[in-house]
Order: C-alpha cells, then sequence, then structure tokens
C-alpha cells in the first residue's frame, strides 16, 4: 500500500511541480551553461545501488562524486542558484523521479553512498537492517538529527532509522510527511 501511494503522490507533485521544474531548469542552465541534473549512485532497497537524482548546485568544474561529506553548507563552489536550492530544499525535487520509479519512498532512511556505509558499518554493523526499506526523500532522522557530517551523528541517525524501522506505519509517514512540509515552509535547514 505504501508504495501505491507513494507512486500516486510521486505522479500528482511531477505534474503540479513541473513549472516549478521548468523554472529551475532554465535558472541553472543560465547562470553557467552547466547540465541542471545531477545523479549520484546511491545504496537504496536490498542493498541495490541507484542513482539519485538532484538539480546541480555546485560549480561546473567541481567533481560532484568527490564533494565532501564535510563541506556541505559552508561551500564556496555553490552556485547562486545552487545555493537557493539548498536554502529551500529545492534541489532534492528531482527525487520526485526517484520515486516514481520506485528507488526511493517518501519517507525512509536517506539514502547514502556506499564508501559512508562502510564506514558506519565499521561502527555498528546494523546498518544492513535498514536494507529492507526504500531510502526516503525525508526521515524522522533527517527532521531531528540535521545533515550527518559527522561520524557520531551518522551514528545518532543510524538509531533513529532503525527505531523508524521497528515503528513504521502509515500514520508515522503522514507525520513525518507533515512536519517536513512544515519545516521547509518555515525555513528550518536541516
Amino acid at each position: 500500500m505504501k508504495r501505491t501511494i507513494d507512486f500516486c503522490l510521486a505522479l500528482i507533485c511531477l505534474i503540479l511541480f513541473m513549472p516549478l521544474f521548468t523554472l529551475i531548469y532554465v535558472a541553472i542552465r543560465i547562470e553557467d551553461g552547466g547540465p541542471a541534473f545531477f545523479k549520484q549512485e546511491r545504496i537504496g532497497l536490498n542493498g541495490n545501488p541507484f542513482y539519485i537524482m538532484k538539480f546541480r548546485s555546485l560549480k561546473v568544474h567541481i567533481e560532484q562524486e568527490e564533494y565532501a561529506l564535510f563541506k556541505h553548507e559552508h561551500n564556496n563552489n555553490l552556485t547562486r542558484v545552487g545555493r537557493f536550492l539548498r536554502d529551500h530544499h529545492l534541489d532534492e525535487l528531482p527525487q520526485l523521479w526517484n520515486v516514481l520509479m520506485g528507488d526511493m519512498a517518501f519517507v525512509g532512511p536517506r539514502p547514502e553512498r556506499k564508501y559512508y556505509i562502510d564506514m558506519i558499518m565499521e561502527h555498528d554493523k546494523r546498518y544492513e537492517l535498514l536494507y529492507v526499506l526504500r531510502p526516503g526523500v525525508t526521515s524522522y532522522a533527517t527532521l531531528h538529527n540535521g545533515y550527518t557530517d559527522t561520524m557520531e551523528k551518522m551514528l545518532i541517525r543510524l538509531q533513529m532509522d532503525l527505531n523508524y524501522l521497528e515503528h513504521q506505519s502509515l500514520w508515522l509517514d503522514a507525520k513525518i510527511l507533515i512536519q517536513t512540509f512544515i519545516s521547509i515552509v518555515f525555513g528550518k535547514k536541516f
């Protein structure tokens, strides 16, 4: 049932946000002529890799794959449009496509790169338990733990994601989606 709801909601959102997608696409292309979209391999359901989609927020010459975890917010390699997109979480909109295609859900543990999963698993092997879930566009951990820029925060996020795994329900997903929407509307950074 969750997959059906995610599919229908993603399809509706993609249709409704098409003008916004077009505006963002044009703004990125005008700023520096580079590609508007960025894709990066992440690990998803059953430990299988997939490509997460985002609007590009970094300057063209920056290697997105090499963009370090610890340089998230205060990096001068962000474009002007990219900084605005990140400040308002609009760079994440293309993940609606990932939800539509079944790579992701609206709510679930945020997908991570294998490199960081390996680092986390050196400290806590339970990360593999999360492979039974589709990764999410948002999560309880994202709302309450913020951007994970240290190993300590990664391990806290893991514990929160494991708690979500144990207590997941459509009601909990609805609460997380509503909290995410409210947080974005009121400009919360996470």
